[in-house]
C-alpha cells in the first residue's frame, strides 16, 4: 500500500495546494503532495511508481447511493432494460425461457414501465410464452417485479396479503393476483421460491462488480441496502483479498421491526474492517413515482402518491430517533416531497451520529422550496442521481416518471443546482443497478441533465445544471462530507486516505459530452493499484 504517483496534473481540491504533480502514499495515507522530486524522496522503500505521464490525477471518485451486493444478487438472469413493449418482453422472456431449458427459472432485471403503455402488467402477458416454466422479472428501480403464474404457485402466492409497509400483492377484482408485485415485502414472497447461487459464486459475483467499478474509476461506494449478514460477507470479501473498493454499510430498518431488533443493531455500529464500515441506518419513507408509490405533498395524475411507506409514520420517527440514539447515521429514501419533509421531521428531533455524520436523505426527485431551505439550516445532507433523469430529455418520448408527476410539476424535479447553492451538501451517485455506476457518466448528466453525446436533445430544467466543478465535487468532496468524512477523504492532501484516480483527461476541463469516454488509467484504493489500464 506504498505508492508514488509522478508526472501527473493533480487537481487536489484543497484549498490549501490546489494542484501539484506528484504524490506519495505510505501505508494507504498521503504523505506528500508536491513536486515529482519531493514526492520520490519521501517513496517508502520498494513503493511503487506510477509515471502518470501527464494525465489528470483527482481524489478517488466515490458513488454516494449504490447497491453493489444486492445489486449484484438482483442482476441474475437476461437484462430487459432494452424492452420498450410487451412484444419485445414476449421475445426476451422466450429466448431466455429456450437458455434455462426445461425445469429452470427464467429470470430477469432492468424491466422498464414504459413496455407497458398500452397494457398493465400482468401474468397473462407472458404466461403462455413460458411453457409452464415459472418467471421472475425484475423492474428496473427494484421496486416492483412481475412474477408468472407458475411462479405465484411455487411461491405460495395465491391471494392479497397484509404487510407491515407499504406493499401489494395486485390482484383483480376477484381476488386473484395479476402478477405484479409492488415494493420490498411483497417482491420478497417470490424472490425465497428462487433457487440461489452457491455462497462460492455469490462472493465470485461480488468481487467481479467490484472489480468493474474499479475499472470505471470508483474507489469508494455508499451502499444502501444491508443487513448483519452481508456485514459478514464483506469482511469476508476483505480477508480473501477482494474487497477492491471502500464501501460504507448500512443496516436496513423496516416497519414492523420490534425494539429489540433495533436496540440488537446496536452491536454492529462500529464493526468495520480497514476498507468497509457500518455505523448506518437505512429507512424508506417512500417508494418510486413510476409506480405511484412515492409520497407526494399532492396526488400524481391518477390519483396516486398519498400513501407512506410506513403505514403510521409516527413509527417511522420513532425509529429514526432510536437509531439515531444508538449513535447511527441515519439515511432515509425520500422520492416524493411529501416523505422528504417527513425525514427532515424525523432528524430534527433525532441526535447526531456516533461519527459526526450528517443524516442524510436520498433521492429528492421531487422537492418544494420549503423543503429545501431546511436542508442546509438543519444540517441534512442531500444525495442525488443525475443519471436518473433518463427520458427527461425527450419529452417526445412516453416517460412514465413524466407522465405521472404532470407537466404543472416538472419545475420541482431534480433541483440539483437549488441545493448546491443554497449551502447544503450534494452528494452525487447512481443507484446501480438503477443507473450505470460509472462516475463519468454521472458527472456528465448532473453537468448536461441530458444524456451524453446527444447534442440534439434538451436538457430537462437547464437551469438545475451543476458546473464541472460542482459535479466532481459530488464523487469528491461532497460525497466525503455526507459520510462524515471530510477530514481524512475527498482531496488529495497529507493525511487523507491513499484513496486517487487516474484520467487521461481533467473531469473538470473536458467537454461534458466526451467526459464518459475519458480513459480511466488506473485506480488506486488504499495505497493499492486495483485497476490499471
Amino acid at each position: 500500500m506504498d505508492l508514488v504517483v509522478v508526472g501527473a496534473r493533480v487537481r487536489t481540491l484543497d484549498p490549501e495546494r490546489p494542484s501539484a504533480s506528484a504524490v506519495a502514499v505510505r501505508d494507504g495515507v498521503i504523505e506528500v503532495v508536491g513536486s515529482d522530486a519531493e514526492a520520490r524522496r519521501a517513496a517508502a522503500p520498494g513503493a511503487e511508481v506510477l509515471d502518470a505521464r501527464g494525465a489528470a490525477l483527482v481524489p478517488g471518485l466515490v458513488d454516494a447511493h449504490l447497491h453493489p451486493f444486492r445489486g449484484t444478487d438482483a442482476r441474475r438472469g437476461v437484462d430487459l432494460g432494452g424492452v420498450r413493449s410487451v412484444d419485445e418482453l414476449r421475445s426476451a422472456v422466450a429466448a431466455e425461457r429456450s437458455r434455462v431449458g426445461a425445469g429452470g427459472w427464467v429470470l430477469g432485471h432492468g424491466l422498464h414501465y414504459d413496455a407497458f403503455a398500452d397494457a398493465p402488467p400482468s401474468s397473462a402477458l407472458i404466461d403462455d410464452v413460458l411453457g409452464g416454466a415459472p418467471a421472475a422479472l425484475r423492474f428496473f428501480d427494484l421496486h416492483a417485479m412481475l412474477g408468472s403464474s407458475r411462479a405465484l404457485e411455487l411461491a405460495g402466492v395465491n391471494g392479497p396479503r397484509r404487510f407491515a409497509e407499504a406493499a401489494e400483492v395486485v390482484c383483480d377484482p376477484g381476488g386473484r393476483p395479476t402478477g405484479l408485485l409492488r415494493e420490498w415485502a411483497a417482491i420478497e414472497l417470490l424472490d425465497e421460491a428462487v433457487p440461489p447461487p452457491a455462497a462460492e459464486e455469490r462472493l465470485l459475483r461480488y468481487a467481479a462488480t467490484l472489480r468493474a467499478m474499479n475499472a470505471a474509476g470508483l474507489t469508494g461506494g455508499h451502499a444502501m441496502l444491508g443487513d448483519p449478514d452481508l456485514l459478514d460477507l464483506v469482511a469476508g470479501l476483505e480477508a480473501r483479498g477482494e474487497l477492491t473498493l471502500r464501501v460504507r454499510m448500512p443496516l436496513w430498518v423496516r416497519p414492523g421491526m420490534s425494539v429489540d431488533v433495533l436496540d440488537g443493531f446496536a452491536a454492529h455500529r462500529d464493526r468495520r474492517g480497514r476498507r468497509w464500515t457500518a455505523g448506518v441506518a437505512k429507512f424508506f419513507a417512500d417508494g418510486v413515482i413510476e409506480s405511484g408509490t412515492a409520497w407526494l405533498h399532492e396526488p400524481d395524475v391518477d390519483g396516486r402518491g398519498l400513501r407512506p411507506f410506513w403505514p403510521e409514520p409516527g413509527s417511522y420517527e420513532a425509529a429514526v430517533r432510536r437509531m439515531a440514539g444508538h449513535g447511527f447515521q441515519c439515511v432515509t429514501h425520500c422520492v416524493g416531497d411529501r416523505a422528504v419533509r417527513a425525514a427532515l421531521d424525523a432528524y430534527r428531533g433525532a441526535g447526531r451520529a456516533a461519527s459526526g455524520a450528517p443524516h442524510r436523505i436520498e433521492h429528492l426527485e421531487t422537492l418544494r422550496d420549503e423543503e429545501l431551505a431546511r436542508l442546509a439550516s438543519e444540517g441534512v445532507a442531500a444525495s442525488m442521481q443525475a443519471a436518473h433523469m433518463a427520458g427527461l430529455d425527450e419529452p417526445e418520448v412516453p416517460d412514465a416518471w413524466r407522465r405521472a408527476v404532470g407537466e404543472a410539476r416538472l419545475g420541482l424535479g431534480f433541483r440539483c443546482a437549488d441545493i448546491r447553492r443554497a449551502g447544503a451538501v450534494l452528494a452525487l451517485g447512481s443507484d446501480w443497478i438503477i443507473a450505470s455506476f460509472d462516475p463519468r457518466d454521472g458527472m456528465a448528466w448532473a453537468r448536461l441533465r441530458r444524456a451524453p453525446g446527444e447534442r440534439g436533445r434538451d436538457a430537462f430544467a437547464a437551469g438545475q445544471a451543476l458546473t464541472a466543478l460542482e459535479a466532481l465535487e459530488g464523487y469528491t468532496t461532497q460525497a466525503a462530507l455526507a459520510a462524515g468524512e471530510g477530514a481524512v477523504a475527498g482531496r488529495v492532501a497529507p493525511g487523507f486516505r491513499g484513496d486517487l484516480t487516474l484520467l487521461a483527461e481533467d473531469p473538470v476541463e473536458v467537454d461534458a459530452d466526451d467526459l464518459p469516454d475519458v480513459p480511466v488509467l488506473a485506480t488506486v484504493v488504499d495505497g493499492e493499484v486495483v485497476f490499471r489500464a
